[in-house]
Protein backbone atom coordinates (compact mmCIF):
# COMPACT_ATOMS: atom_id res chain seq x y z
CA UNK A 1 0.00 0.00 0.00
CA UNK A 2 3.23 2.03 0.87
CA UNK A 3 6.37 2.60 0.50
CA UNK A 4 7.54 4.13 3.50
CA UNK A 5 4.54 2.24 6.18
CA UNK A 6 3.82 -1.08 6.46
CA UNK A 7 0.18 -2.05 6.99
CA UNK A 8 -1.19 -4.10 9.37
CA UNK A 9 -5.09 -6.03 9.28
CA UNK A 10 -6.55 -6.58 12.31
CA UNK A 11 -10.07 -7.43 10.89
CA UNK A 12 -11.05 -7.29 7.03
CA UNK A 13 -13.38 -5.41 5.48
CA UNK A 14 -16.49 -6.28 3.85
CA UNK A 15 -18.55 -5.15 0.97
CA UNK A 16 -20.57 -3.02 3.82
CA UNK A 17 -18.72 -3.01 6.98
CA UNK A 18 -15.23 -1.38 7.62
CA UNK A 19 -12.81 -3.25 9.12
CA UNK A 20 -9.72 -2.29 11.10
CA UNK A 21 -5.77 -2.29 11.35
CA UNK A 22 -2.83 -0.35 11.66
CA UNK A 23 0.07 1.75 9.95
CA UNK A 24 3.54 1.34 11.38
CA UNK A 25 5.55 3.89 10.43
CA UNK A 26 8.97 3.42 9.36
CA UNK A 27 12.10 5.27 9.10
CA UNK A 28 12.29 4.48 5.49
CA UNK A 29 12.02 7.73 2.71
CA UNK A 30 11.08 7.59 -0.66
CA UNK A 31 11.75 10.39 -3.82
CA UNK A 32 10.71 10.83 -7.11
CA UNK A 33 8.48 7.74 -6.86
CA UNK A 34 10.96 5.80 -6.37
CA UNK A 35 10.44 3.46 -3.10
CA UNK A 36 12.50 2.71 -0.49
CA UNK A 37 15.45 4.25 -1.07
CA UNK A 38 18.99 2.59 -0.24
CA UNK A 39 19.36 4.68 3.55
CA UNK A 40 16.30 5.11 6.72
CA UNK A 41 16.67 8.05 8.23
CA UNK A 42 16.28 7.96 12.56
CA UNK A 43 13.27 9.41 13.97
CA UNK A 44 11.66 9.96 10.45
CA UNK A 45 8.69 7.53 11.11
CA UNK A 46 7.99 8.58 14.95
CA UNK A 47 7.74 12.34 14.02
CA UNK A 48 5.49 11.58 10.75
CA UNK A 49 3.23 9.30 13.07
CA UNK A 50 3.09 12.49 15.99
CA UNK A 51 2.62 15.00 13.56
CA UNK A 52 0.10 13.05 11.65
CA UNK A 53 -2.10 11.84 14.86
CA UNK A 54 -1.96 15.48 15.72
CA UNK A 55 -3.47 16.48 12.78
CA UNK A 56 -6.15 13.46 12.80
CA UNK A 57 -7.27 15.26 15.77
CA UNK A 58 -7.42 18.20 15.17
CA UNK A 59 -9.57 17.81 12.39
CA UNK A 60 -12.04 15.11 14.43
CA UNK A 61 -12.50 18.59 16.75
CA UNK A 62 -13.21 20.30 13.55
CA UNK A 63 -15.99 17.84 12.99
CA UNK A 64 -14.09 16.35 10.05
CA UNK A 65 -14.48 13.01 9.61
CA UNK A 66 -11.63 10.43 9.32
CA UNK A 67 -10.41 6.81 9.00
CA UNK A 68 -7.63 7.52 12.51
CA UNK A 69 -8.71 5.12 15.67
CA UNK A 70 -5.83 6.48 17.99
CA UNK A 71 -2.02 5.63 18.30
CA UNK A 72 0.11 2.95 19.72
CA UNK A 73 -0.90 -0.60 20.13
CA UNK A 74 -3.41 -0.26 22.47
CA UNK A 75 -5.49 2.53 21.03
CA UNK A 76 -4.45 5.52 22.70
CA UNK A 77 -5.51 9.12 22.46
CA UNK A 78 -1.61 11.20 21.26
CA UNK A 79 -1.52 12.90 24.39
CA UNK A 80 -1.78 9.81 26.55
CA UNK A 81 1.16 8.01 24.01
CA UNK A 82 4.30 8.89 26.60
CA UNK A 83 6.65 8.32 23.88
CA UNK A 84 6.86 9.64 20.42
CA UNK A 85 4.51 6.63 18.21
CA UNK A 86 5.59 4.63 15.28
CA UNK A 87 1.44 2.58 15.05
CA UNK A 88 -1.13 4.94 14.01
CA UNK A 89 -4.83 2.49 14.23
CA UNK A 90 -7.17 3.19 11.30
CA UNK A 91 -10.50 1.82 10.02
CA UNK A 92 -9.83 0.03 7.01
CA UNK A 93 -12.19 -0.20 3.91
CA UNK A 94 -11.77 -2.08 0.61
CA UNK A 95 -9.06 -1.57 -1.62
CA UNK A 96 -9.45 -3.55 -4.77
CA UNK A 97 -7.01 -4.95 -7.41
CA UNK A 98 -6.90 -2.34 -10.28
CA UNK A 99 -6.58 -4.35 -13.47
CA UNK A 100 -4.42 -2.89 -16.18
CA UNK A 101 -3.01 -3.85 -20.05
CA UNK A 102 0.17 -1.32 -19.78
CA UNK A 103 -1.09 2.01 -18.72
CA UNK A 104 -4.76 1.28 -19.64
CA UNK A 105 -6.58 0.98 -15.92
CA UNK A 106 -9.89 -0.84 -15.84
CA UNK A 107 -11.78 1.25 -12.81
CA UNK A 108 -14.94 0.05 -13.80
CA UNK A 109 -13.43 -3.25 -11.94
CA UNK A 110 -11.96 -1.33 -9.37
CA UNK A 111 -15.81 -0.22 -8.64
CA UNK A 112 -17.70 -3.20 -9.14
CA UNK A 113 -15.79 -5.32 -6.35
CA UNK A 114 -15.25 -2.04 -4.33
CA UNK A 115 -18.80 -2.30 -2.38
CA UNK A 116 -20.15 0.50 -0.28
CA UNK A 117 -16.97 1.35 1.69
CA UNK A 118 -13.46 1.45 -0.79
CA UNK A 119 -10.20 3.61 -1.16
CA UNK A 120 -11.09 6.20 -3.66
CA UNK A 121 -8.21 5.76 -6.06
CA UNK A 122 -7.51 9.33 -6.21
CA UNK A 123 -5.12 11.90 -4.72
CA UNK A 124 -6.49 15.26 -4.12
CA UNK A 125 -4.00 18.21 -4.08
CA UNK A 126 -4.14 21.54 -2.86
CA UNK A 127 -2.09 24.60 -2.97
CA UNK A 128 -1.83 27.55 -1.22
CA UNK A 129 1.56 28.67 -3.36
CA UNK A 130 3.11 27.58 -6.49
CA UNK A 131 6.90 26.89 -5.08
CA UNK A 132 9.79 26.30 -6.82
CA UNK A 133 10.26 22.95 -7.92
CA UNK A 134 6.20 22.58 -7.95
CA UNK A 135 4.67 20.79 -10.99
CA UNK A 136 2.00 23.17 -11.57
CA UNK A 137 4.66 25.65 -13.58
CA UNK A 138 5.61 22.36 -15.73
CA UNK A 139 1.97 21.81 -16.81
CA UNK A 140 0.41 24.90 -16.52
CA UNK A 141 0.71 28.90 -17.04
CA UNK A 142 -0.07 31.42 -14.64
CA UNK A 143 -2.57 32.34 -16.91
CA UNK A 144 -5.04 29.55 -16.23
CA UNK A 145 -5.36 30.26 -12.98
CA UNK A 146 -5.74 33.85 -13.32
CA UNK A 147 -2.42 35.62 -11.72
CA UNK A 148 -1.99 37.92 -14.24
CA UNK A 149 1.81 36.99 -14.91
CA UNK A 150 3.22 36.37 -18.17
CA UNK A 151 6.00 33.65 -16.87
CA UNK A 152 6.28 31.96 -13.65
CA UNK A 153 9.02 33.93 -11.48
CA UNK A 154 11.68 32.58 -9.65
CA UNK A 155 10.27 33.18 -6.71
CA UNK A 156 6.91 31.46 -4.45
CA UNK A 157 3.42 32.83 -5.86
CA UNK A 158 0.91 33.41 -3.33
CA UNK A 159 -2.17 32.15 -4.50
CA UNK A 160 -5.20 34.15 -3.03
CA UNK A 161 -7.13 31.47 -3.26
CA UNK A 162 -6.15 27.10 -3.06
CA UNK A 163 -6.31 25.60 -6.23
CA UNK A 164 -7.47 22.01 -5.63
CA UNK A 165 -6.49 19.10 -8.63
CA UNK A 166 -7.25 15.26 -8.50
CA UNK A 167 -4.57 13.02 -9.50
CA UNK A 168 -4.57 9.31 -9.69
CA UNK A 169 -2.94 7.16 -7.23
CA UNK A 170 -2.40 3.40 -8.08
CA UNK A 171 -1.53 3.94 -11.79
CA UNK A 172 2.16 3.31 -11.97
CA UNK A 173 2.89 6.90 -12.69
CA UNK A 174 0.75 9.43 -11.23
CA UNK A 175 -0.75 11.91 -13.75
CA UNK A 176 -3.24 14.73 -13.48
CA UNK A 177 -6.72 14.90 -14.45
CA UNK A 178 -9.74 16.27 -15.35
CA UNK A 179 -12.53 16.79 -13.57
CA UNK A 180 -14.88 15.17 -15.41
CA UNK A 181 -12.38 12.09 -15.37
CA UNK A 182 -11.55 12.69 -11.64
CA UNK A 183 -15.46 11.99 -10.76
CA UNK A 184 -15.52 8.99 -13.44
CA UNK A 185 -12.70 7.31 -11.10
CA UNK A 186 -13.98 8.43 -7.96
CA UNK A 187 -16.99 5.93 -8.31
CA UNK A 188 -20.24 6.92 -5.81
CA UNK A 189 -18.03 9.21 -3.72
CA UNK A 190 -18.44 12.79 -5.12
CA UNK A 191 -15.89 14.69 -6.66
CA UNK A 192 -17.47 17.98 -5.06
CA UNK A 193 -17.40 16.42 -1.67
CA UNK A 194 -13.88 15.07 -1.95
CA UNK A 195 -12.83 18.74 -3.06
CA UNK A 196 -14.47 20.65 0.01
CA UNK A 197 -13.13 17.89 2.66
CA UNK A 198 -9.87 18.83 0.86
CA UNK A 199 -10.05 22.77 1.48
CA UNK A 200 -11.42 21.84 5.04
CA UNK A 201 -8.23 19.65 5.55
CA UNK A 202 -5.83 22.51 4.10
CA UNK A 203 -7.35 25.02 6.41
CA UNK A 204 -6.88 23.19 9.58
CA UNK A 205 -3.32 22.38 8.58
CA UNK A 206 -2.68 25.85 7.63
CA UNK A 207 -4.12 27.28 10.45
CA UNK A 208 -1.83 25.46 12.55
CA UNK A 209 1.08 26.14 10.54
CA UNK A 210 0.52 29.11 10.71
CA UNK A 211 0.07 29.42 14.66
CA UNK A 212 3.61 28.08 14.74
CA UNK A 213 5.49 30.15 12.41
CA UNK A 214 5.28 27.85 9.60
CA UNK A 215 4.17 28.98 5.91
CA UNK A 216 2.14 25.50 4.50
CA UNK A 217 2.43 25.73 0.65
CA UNK A 218 0.74 22.81 -0.38
CA UNK A 219 -0.26 19.34 0.26
CA UNK A 220 -2.45 16.45 -0.75
CA UNK A 221 -5.11 13.84 1.11
CA UNK A 222 -6.55 10.56 0.30
CA UNK A 223 -9.85 9.62 1.11
CA UNK A 224 -12.65 6.99 1.41
CA UNK A 225 -16.09 6.31 0.98
CA UNK A 226 -17.84 4.72 3.51
CA UNK A 227 -21.95 4.15 3.52
CA UNK A 228 -22.31 7.54 1.40
CA UNK A 229 -19.62 9.68 3.30
CA UNK A 230 -15.87 11.07 2.48
CA UNK A 231 -13.84 10.57 4.78
CA UNK A 232 -10.17 11.30 5.17
CA UNK A 233 -7.86 8.38 4.99
CA UNK A 234 -4.17 7.54 4.86
CA UNK A 235 -1.69 10.17 6.67
CA UNK A 236 -2.69 14.02 6.86
CA UNK A 237 -0.14 17.32 7.06
CA UNK A 238 3.13 15.76 7.72
CA UNK A 239 6.58 16.79 6.10
CA UNK A 240 6.40 13.92 3.88
CA UNK A 241 2.33 14.55 2.31
CA UNK A 242 2.77 18.51 2.63
CA UNK A 243 5.47 21.23 1.66
CA UNK A 244 6.07 23.76 4.49
CA UNK A 245 8.36 26.42 4.95
CA UNK A 246 9.65 28.36 7.83
CA UNK A 247 11.45 31.56 7.72
CA UNK A 248 11.61 31.60 3.92
CA UNK A 249 13.53 27.82 4.14
CA UNK A 250 11.79 24.74 2.75
CA UNK A 251 11.41 22.06 5.85
CA UNK A 252 10.00 19.02 4.48
CA UNK A 253 10.91 15.88 2.15
CA UNK A 254 11.59 18.45 -0.40
CA UNK A 255 15.05 19.19 1.12
CA UNK A 256 16.42 15.20 0.43
CA UNK A 257 14.66 16.11 -3.15
CA UNK A 258 16.73 19.19 -3.91
CA UNK A 259 19.82 17.94 -2.06
CA UNK A 260 19.52 14.44 -4.82
CA UNK A 261 18.86 16.74 -7.75
CA UNK A 262 22.00 18.71 -6.34
CA UNK A 263 24.50 15.59 -5.59
CA UNK A 264 22.74 12.96 -7.95
CA UNK A 265 21.97 14.73 -11.01
CA UNK A 266 22.38 11.83 -13.43
CA UNK A 267 20.05 9.30 -11.01
CA UNK A 268 17.16 12.16 -11.38
CA UNK A 269 17.43 12.45 -15.17
CA UNK A 270 18.07 8.57 -15.70
CA UNK A 271 14.48 8.81 -13.44
CA UNK A 272 12.78 11.34 -15.84
CA UNK A 273 14.22 9.68 -18.88
CA UNK A 274 12.74 6.31 -17.70
CA UNK A 275 9.10 7.68 -16.83
CA UNK A 276 9.23 9.39 -20.06
CA UNK A 277 9.90 6.27 -22.28
CA UNK A 278 7.63 3.56 -20.36
CA UNK A 279 4.70 6.45 -20.89
CA UNK A 280 5.45 6.49 -24.29
CA UNK A 281 5.81 3.13 -25.08
CA UNK A 282 2.49 2.29 -22.65
CA UNK A 283 4.85 -0.22 -20.11
CA UNK A 284 3.33 0.45 -16.82
CA UNK A 285 6.37 0.19 -14.50
CA UNK A 286 9.15 2.73 -15.33
CA UNK A 287 11.68 1.70 -12.96
CA UNK A 288 12.98 -1.68 -15.30
CA UNK A 289 13.61 1.11 -17.97
CA UNK A 290 15.47 3.43 -15.27
CA UNK A 291 19.21 2.67 -16.31
CA UNK A 292 20.73 4.42 -12.93
CA UNK A 293 20.28 3.30 -8.75
CA UNK A 294 20.15 6.56 -6.41
CA UNK A 295 23.58 6.38 -4.26
CA UNK A 296 23.62 6.53 -0.26
CA UNK A 297 23.50 9.77 1.30
CA UNK A 298 26.29 11.01 4.05
CA UNK A 299 26.04 10.65 7.09
CA UNK A 300 26.06 14.27 8.05
CA UNK A 301 22.86 14.27 5.51
CA UNK A 302 21.30 11.84 7.24
CA UNK A 303 21.73 12.88 10.87
CA UNK A 304 20.35 16.66 9.79
CA UNK A 305 17.33 15.00 7.55
CA UNK A 306 16.63 13.34 11.30
CA UNK A 307 17.04 16.74 13.15
CA UNK A 308 14.44 18.06 10.58
CA UNK A 309 11.85 15.85 11.01
CA UNK A 310 12.23 15.82 15.23
CA UNK A 311 12.73 20.05 15.33
CA UNK A 312 9.96 20.43 12.70
CA UNK A 313 7.72 17.93 14.73
CA UNK A 314 8.07 19.60 17.91
CA UNK A 315 7.59 23.13 16.57
CA UNK A 316 4.87 22.50 14.23
CA UNK A 317 2.66 20.84 17.20
CA UNK A 318 3.87 23.26 19.72
CA UNK A 319 5.39 20.44 21.84
CA UNK A 320 8.79 18.53 22.68
CA UNK A 321 8.03 15.17 21.40
CA UNK A 322 11.63 14.71 20.66
CA UNK A 323 15.00 15.86 21.90
CA UNK A 324 16.13 17.93 19.33
CA UNK A 325 17.74 21.44 18.53
CA UNK A 326 15.45 24.17 18.26
CA UNK A 327 14.08 24.35 14.20
CA UNK A 328 15.34 27.41 13.75
CA UNK A 329 19.20 26.49 14.27
CA UNK A 330 18.23 23.00 12.29
CA UNK A 331 16.86 25.96 9.41
CA UNK A 332 20.00 27.52 9.70
CA UNK A 333 21.65 24.43 8.61
CA UNK A 334 19.56 23.62 6.07
CA UNK A 335 19.91 26.60 4.39
CA UNK A 336 24.02 25.65 4.17
CA UNK A 337 23.32 22.14 2.86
Amino acid sequence: MTSVKEFHVEREPTDDTPGAGSFVFTDAYSVFDWGRMPDTIPRKGASLCTMGAYNFELLEEEGVPTHYRGVCEDVRALAEAGDPPIRMAIDLVQVPDLPHEGREYDYDAYHAAAGSNYLVPLEIVFRNQVPEGSSLRRRTDPADHGLGLEDWPDEPVELEEPIVEFSTKYEESDRYLAREEADRIAGEADVGALESVAREVNRVVSEQARSNGFDHEDGKIECCYVDGEVRVADVVGTFDENRFSYRGQQLSKEVLRGYHKRTQPEWVEAVAAAKSEAESEGIADWRTLCEREPERLPTEVINLASEMYAAGTNAYVGEEWFAAPPVESVVSRIREL
